[in-house]
């Protein structure tokens, strides 16, 4: 009996012992690097336990303008000083002196350090290359001058770039054949989201130093600097984007209180986005408040009277506009008396100049009775109900989509729509179920600038390898579908340049600037109220420059505006004129 009970215990122990082996060797031989679903790293969390250290850089792939200038980070040469100078005797008088400080302030700073410090408060005292060097040539353990990356939390175009995050649920469906920490940061929105899977961060960059449990020296006072050994990865995204010509967008937008909406320009040459901006702000507390993560150029809005570009085209080949008919642009689309304008009866191109209503939804059903599809076929020759972002594929990245936020167009919901000719007129002028983006607005503009080719809009150029040879080059790629005609092209420019010079014409507020204008304005109901019963509406004005020359295409929107708000003229004069003094013009 006694025999059979140590058996037994004998047993369990063996069993347990066993358990134990093998949770050990889980731990220490075959899951150091992925422990448990959560992927941790065992050896990492053991380093950190028995180190101090400072990130240079945290090895996610980093985002530069078309010069190659940071965007997402600001490289600040700064002093780093570990906390165990304060056990030891250095030379702090010769540091001080070099970066002119007192040897106080120095170590005073260090005093309160439990950890290595970046010396300067509140923000860091950026130090000349001349002090990083006499700095570093006196090799004192623990005193450093390195360039530290900070993340900008609020980058130029931060809408645009978009927001980066912790989420283990997005990585498990994101990744779900990759051995990824679920610490990982990983792109929430925008350009960081479309461009994760090249971005995700390898290694931190870091001075490194070991200590004992107590905080005191491992290893004697060896600070080692650590650096991921691959020379190819984290890859770096040079975007189309314009830093200085980015900056004075905001600037301009701030200056005029755009509160929601905002601007794009693209290179009519290359159709690359040089500048974006959206209102409201991002907030650095908290980005997804008020809606300021949302990239409005990118959220498909009602325009107005801007979609009466896409009325014209057609109107003019289906011949519905020879030079002696006029129409009655004392009426509302309804053919009532308008209270608001009486310009008479007037002919095709003054009624585009000065955006008379009933000429456009009187042509909206007379295309809609020729073809229920007209309308919709024009707009899409134009751009506006598809997306007009670079797309393509890209290695094994099957119709890889640079705008992933990108929304589509709309001009009818329904038949019943196409049958109700009330409704037919409202769509004419771009109310009614009427949706483009300011980006599709912007870039039918620089199709009709260069003469009716429709391309993708690139906001990247290339990825770079982290040694700066190019990974991939995104071409210039062509938009599918129809195009119009040369004669059709050449008309509409003639009467986007008529609505500046015309006395009367909607934009003839930018008829005296350094490049000629051509463009459309637009006014939208959008049909929602304050509580004092004021109407908000999305005020447009869209347009290329200069005229002759085409280099630039321009959308500028404020959304939800009250008539006391005032115009957007001022902000798109106020971007001409800047881009006109930057050209020497």
């Amino acid at each position: 009996m006694i025999h059979k009970r140590f058996i037994i215990i004998g047993t369990i122990f063996l069993i347990c012992l066993s358990v134990l082996l093998g949770r050990l060797s889980q731990i220490q031989l075959f899951e150091t690097k992925s422990f448990t679903d959560r992927n941790i790293n065992l050896i990492e969390e053991s380093v950190k336990q028995r180190s101090q250290e400072m990130v240079i850089d945290n090895g996610r792939g980093k985002f530069y303008d078309r010069n190659m200038v940071p965007l997402t980070y600001e490289a600040v040469p700064s002093l780093i000083l570990f906390p165990f100078l304060k056990k030891m005797e250095w030379d702090v008088e010769k540091v001080a002196s070099i970066i002119g400080v007192r040897e106080n302030e120095i170590l005073q700073a260090l005093e309160a350090a439990e950890e290595p410090i970046v010396f300067g408060k509140p923000e860091p005292i950026v130090l000349t290359e001349t002090q990083m060097k006499a700095i570093n040539q006196l090799k004192i353990p623990g005193v450093f001058a390195v360039k530290k990356q900070y993340d900008r939390k609020i980058p130029p175009a931060a809408q645009l770039i978009g927001l980066v995050g912790q989420n283990e649920k997005q990585i498990s469906l994101r990744y779900p054949d990759k051995n990824i920490p679920k610490n990982t940061n990983i792109g929430i929105s925008g350009l960081q989201k479309s461009f994760d899977e090249f971005l995700l961060q390898e290694e931190n960059t870091k001075l490194i130093y070991h200590v004992d449990g107590h905080g005191g020296p491992l290893f004697g006072i060896d600070v080692k600097y650590t650096d991921p050994s691959n020379p190819f990865y984290p890859v770096n995204v040079q975007t189309t984007i314009d830093g200085e010509i980015q900056k004075k967008a905001e600037e301009i937008a701030e200056r005029h209180k755009l509160k929601k909406g905002g601007l794009i320009l693209l290179d009519i040459d290359t159709n690359s986005i040089i500048a974006s901006v959206s209102r409201p702000e991002m907030n650095e507390s908290n980005p997804y408040g008020n809606d300021g993560a949302k990239n409005y150029m990118l959220t498909a809005q009602i325009p107005g009277s801007v979609f009466k570009t896409v009325i014209a085209a057609a109107a003019i080949d289906a011949q519905l506009v020879p030079q002696n008919r006029t129409f009655d642009c004392s009426r509302t689309i309804h053919g009532e008396i308008d209270q608001q304008f009486q310009h008479g009866m007037i002919d095709f191109t003054k009624s585009f100049a000065v955006s008379c209503n009933n000429t456009f939804a009187t042509l909206a059903k007379e295309l809609n009775e020729i073809d229920k599809n007209m309308i919709e076929t024009y707009a899409k020759k134009l751009g506006l109900t598809e997306e007009v972002g670079w797309q393509g594929d890209v290695y094994h990245f099957d119709d890889f989509k640079q705008l992933a936020d990108e929304e589509k167009g709309q001009i009818f919901l329904s038949d019943a729509e196409r049958k109700d000719s009330k409704l037919v007129a409202q769509t004419g002028i771009g109310q009614q179920n009427v949706r483009i983006t300011p980006l599709q607005a912007a870039n039918m503009m620089a199709t009709i600038a260069r003469g009716g080719e429709k391309k993708m809009v690139r906001a990247v150029s290339s990825i770079r390898y982290k040694n700066g040879t190019t990974l991939y080059q995104f071409p210039e790629k062509k938009l599918k579908g129809d195009t119009l005609a040369p004669y059709t092209i050449s008309k509409l420019q003639q009467l986007l340049r008529e609505v500046v010079v015309d006395e009367e014409g909607t934009g003839r507020y930018l008829k005296n600037l350094p490049y000629e204008v051509a463009g459309k304005s637009g006014t939208a109901q959008t049909y929602r109220y304050n509580e004092n019963g004021q109407e908000y509406v999305n005020k447009w004005f869209v347009g290329y420059f200069p005229f002759d020359q085409p280099k630039y295409a321009l959308a500028v929107v404020y959304l939800d505006a009250l008539s006391t708000d005032g115009s957007v003229t001022p902000i798109f004069q106020d971007m001409v004129t800047y881009l006109s003094q930057l050209n020497g013009q």
